[in-house]
């Protein structure tokens, strides 16, 4: 099971990445786009990614981008999400 820190960590990064592609999960999740659960399952899978370091290193290097990394675990639902 993830620690705190890590769930953290990545509760992060899945916000910085929906950012990074111009979405706003809070107001994705009161228009009902994406449900709470939907959300945590997204940050649960984060864990699993094997690429945090990248993924920290690009966001700190993009502002916006078109799409995620291949490798992000959360690709699907985020380009849903896209506007």
């Amino acid at each position: 099971m993830p620690t705190r820190e890590s769930l953290r960590l990545h509760a992060g990064l899945v916000d910085d990445m929906a950012r990074m592609l111009d979405i706003d999960l809070e107001e994705a999740a009161i228009g009902g786009k994406v449900s709470v659960d939907q959300i945590s399952e997204a940050v649960l899978r984060c864990t699993d990614c094997p690429n945090p370091d990248h993924c920290q290193d690009l966001l700190k290097k993009m502002a916006t981008a078109g799409r995620t990394p291949e490798y992000c675990r959360n690709q699907e639902l985020l380009h849903k999400l896209m506007p």
